[in-house]
């Protein structure tokens, strides 16, 4: 029975990349779309957040719709859709009369593709069966990690070789990843994530759940957590070490992703001899830690290492929550996962906000808008000592 959901696992893992490609491939152009097309940054920079926007809007209309039109098909037209948003970049912007809203249009789209994967492939791989499901979802959300570091690193190698302004080449490029999966996903097996007979718990039944607010706070702070370092570590590694903007990418987030996706591949190798609630809590400490590192080492270099370290801790915050809430709520069917994905995503667009306001009030002084947000992991690890009280029985 296992052998034959393999396939899906590893479509799943594929999807994660998908993710990463849609969410990290874009933002490389920004400064390409100014130059070609005339664009000022105050409107390049709202490309971001209308990205994330739109995919926390569909986390949240997901609960509506997925159970009724079913996995497999939400699956399918996600990544169509992202499929479709990439190969559009290419077109709309030369179609349209303003290239502005020709991007944004492509962004939308593919960003309806990519709030549609996040709420689907945890669940997908949540309901395949196997001996140990917190190894698989560590493992899963490493895929988004090495996604990122492989977008980063082979579109930094396609613009050296080819020129930057054949952009266009690498966006139908990336596009045939979610065009082939989507044709896997039409075939491969996908098990229901509730059991025949039951029912999956309502929205109202899981907002009367204590332990669910927990959960919820933790996805936020799990997300906070990881992109309040992993969103400025590239600005950090310039402004403290004075290093090029090349540079500072690979020294500040690509160390971060390497050592995030490592910890969930750890995770997700060893995960049966490791208690996650052991492991969940450890890394809390150390991202406590390195928190402190970042704001308070007088020195740039340590401080840089730092962020990197914190990378290695949050990998399990992510997965280790959607685990704890699935093995708590054996019934909290498409909701729950929809649900912890609008906390994830809000804490992911809440995190860096917080550490910029906080800077910027504080004469831009970063370690200080970074100190502030040591409360993110602080949060996280009282939630999971206040699920410690609860019986998941």
């Amino acid at each position: 029975m296992e052998k034959q959901y393999n396939k899906t696992i590893t479509a799943c893992f594929v999807g994660c990349i998908v993710q990463a490609i849609v969410n990290n491939f874009v933002p490389l152009l920004f400064l390409t779309f100014q130059r070609t097309y005339q664009i000022p940054l105050s409107q390049i920079t709202l490309l971001v957040t209308f990205n994330f926007g739109i995919q926390l809007l569909v986390d949240l209309l997901s609960v509506g719709f997925v159970d009724r039109i079913g996995y497999r098909v939400s699956m399918v037209l996600a990544h169509i859709l992202s499929a479709a948003g990439l190969l559009l970049l290419t077109v709309l912007p030369e179609l349209l009369p303003s290239p502005f809203i020709g991007i944004l249009t492509a962004v939308m789209i593919y960003a309806v593709g990519g709030g549609l994967l996040e709420v689907l492939v945890s669940p997908v791989v949540e309901a395949c069966p196997s001996d140990n499901k917190e190894k698989a979802m560590s493992m899963l959300h490493s895929f988004y990690c090495w996604g990122h570091v492989g977008v980063v690193l082979l579109s930094t190698l396609f613009f050296s070789v080819f020129g930057i302004h054949n952009w266009k080449i690498l966006a139908v490029i990336w596009s045939l990843i979610p065009l082939g999966n989507a044709f896997v996903f039409a075939k491969v097996p996908i098990a229901n994530l509730i059991e025949e007979g039951e029912k999956g718990l309502r929205l109202g039944e899981l907002f009367r759940m204590k332990l669910f607010w927990i959960l919820l706070i933790m996805m936020v702070c799990a997300g906070a957590s990881e992109q309040a370092v992993s969103q400025w570590a590239s600005t950090f590694a310039e402004k403290g070490l004075g290093i090029s903007k090349t540079a500072g990418d690979l020294a500040g987030p690509m160390a971060f992703a390497i050592l995030m996706g490592a910890s969930r591949a750890f995770y997700g190798k060893y995960g049966d001899r490791i208690h996650l609630d052991h492991f969940m809590i450890y890394s809390s400490v150390l991202c406590i830690l390195s928190y402190l590192g970042i704001s308070l080492l007088p020195f740039p270099g340590l401080s840089l290492v730092c962020c990197a370290i914190c990378g290695l801790s949050v990998g399990i915050m992510w997965p280790g929550t959607f685990s704890k809430a699935a093995a708590a709520f054996p019934r909290g069917g498409t909701a729950l996962f929809a649900l912890l994905a609008l906390g994830g995503d809000l804490g992911c667009s809440g995190g860096p906000t917080m550490v910029g306001i906080v800077s910027s009030a504080l004469g831009d002084n970063l370690k200080m808008g970074i100190l502030a947000g040591v409360m993110f992991p602080l949060l996280l690890l009282s939630g999971i000592l206040l699920c410690r009280r609860f019986s998941f029985s």
